[in-house]
């Protein structure tokens, strides 16, 4: 970014925006709607002054240093080679440094030598191009928050894309490649949870549970017993320890353990002992496993209340342990099979 001679302009917008910045303490701004129309009742030159707000569109935005300020507010420029990211050539995504967007990816990136960090190209949408308050270059801005990053120059013929993003480091951020994408593998891991129930023949258990909106998969097994890695012969003699059980993997984000014990208790009569309908023996017997306290406090709310209801419940809440999944033939039974359970039947209770 060449240096020019700088003209000062002054902006009711800006002085609104920093009036707002005082009030809140300088911390987290909050861009409203509203906002936009105050501003603009103020100042009709509120983009030239450095502000852009984005109609039915909320940004939270970072409480800058008074050096970031400087750039991404007041539109100055960091001194040439000085960046922290102008001799970065790791792989990776660049970010406004004041409200997170994505700008540029390091694929786009080049050496131009003109001492600022260089991209040939920007993320779709990610930038926003508007006249200079100088008349003549062309100034670049975040599109999601407004802040100034730089200067945009075409036709020197640097790259075969013939464009230079020429930003301030200050400006952005950068990801390394695999971070973001750790990152979001974590949230989802985070909104993806397991739960265990056992209430007589895993048939009729996994046809139910599976159809709830929420759940993303289901499995067919055995857990509760001593013997590891059991056959379906052997825990039919009772002597395992274990149950037949389903083991439930849901998203808690589009449902709750909660609403997952409801509809177990309302699939199968947790007043049996050792039993469902014609299946007799312990492994047969109606159990939720819970895998962290919670789950065995949220199991045993839900059993106080049907107790509350006039039920007696047999259900055991037990600690899990190993899972071992059932064979093959077991799974999704009455989808291959396309029968219906023969001791399973949803009555509503809550």
């Amino acid at each position: 970014m060449k240096r020019v001679k700088k003209r000062r302009i002054f902006s009711w917008g800006g002085v609104y925006l920093l009036l707002l910045i005082g009030l809140t303490g300088g911390g987290v701004g909050l861009l409203y709607p509203a906002m936009e129309k105050a501003v603009r009742s103020l100042d009709k030159k509120v983009r030239s002054g450095g502000i852009f707000f984005l109609k039915e569109k909320q940004v939270t935005l970072k409480k800058l240093t008074p050096a970031e300020e400087q750039v991404m507010v007041d539109k100055g420029t960091e001194p040439p080679f000085t960046g922290k990211y102008y001799q970065n050539f790791a792989a990776g995504t660049y970010v406004c440094r004041r409200c997170g967007a994505k700008l540029f990816e390091s694929s786009d990136k080049f050496h131009s030598e003109c001492g600022w960090p260089s991209f040939d190209d920007a993320i779709s949408g990610a930038i926003i191009r508007q006249l200079d308050a100088d008349g003549v270059r062309q100034e670049i801005i975040c599109a999601n928050c407004g802040a100034h990053l730089g200067h945009v120059f075409v036709g020197e013929v640097l790259t075969p894309k013939n464009t230079r993003y020429c930003v301030n480091s200050i400006a952005m951020d950068f990801i390394p490649a695999g971070r973001e994408q750790a990152k979001e593998k974590n949230q989802d891991q985070a909104k993806t949870q397991r739960a265990i129930f056992a209430g007589g023949c895993f048939w009729g258990v996994q046809h139910l549970l599976e159809r709830q909106p929420g759940v993303i998969s289901t499995r067919a097994g055995y857990t509760g017993g001593q013997v590891a890695n059991p056959t379906y012969k052997e825990v039919c003699t009772g002597r395992t320890g274990h149950a037949e059980a389903v083991e439930v993997v849901f998203d808690s984000a589009k449902t709750s353990y909660e609403k997952l014990v409801k509809l177990f208790f309302e699939i199968h009569d947790f007043t049996q002992l050792n039993r469902q309908g014609p299946d007799v023996g312990y492994q047969y017997r109606s159990a939720i496993f819970y895998l962290d306290e919670q789950q065995k406090e949220t199991a045993m709310k839900i059993v106080a209340l049907l107790r509350g209801k006039g039920y007696d419940v047999k259900t055991q809440i037990a600690p899990a342990g190993a899972f071992w999944p059932a064979e093959e033939y077991h799974q999704e039974y009455y989808n291959k099979s396309g029968g219906q359970p023969y001791c399973h039947i949803r009555k509503k209770i809550f």
